[in-house]
């Protein structure tokens, strides 16, 4: 027995506010875990500070370009951009 076309477009109507409504429902619920991260990764006063190995706040950082050829700092005058 095969479903006319008037049966399958029954069928769909009455499904897809189900399966919208469903992937609204899951969508939402993604977002509001990724957002709660986002909460939780920034610190708040009184929170506990857990320092990992890897922290390098507050760390000086010297990049490859600013050396010369022995190692040291360039003194040249730099180009900077903002």
């Amino acid at each position: 027995m095969l479903a006319t076309t008037s049966e399958l477009g029954f069928v769909a109507s009455k499904l897809l506010p189900l399966v919208y409504g469903a992937c609204f429902v899951g969508l939402l619920w993604q977002a509001f875990r990724i957002m709660a991260r986002g909460y939780s990764a920034v610190p708040r006063p009184g929170d506990q500070t857990s320092t990992s190995s890897g922290d390098r706040t507050g760390r000086l950082t010297i990049h490859p370009e600013l050396l010369d050829e022995d190692g040291q700092i360039t003194q040249d005058d730099l180009l900077t951009v903002r």
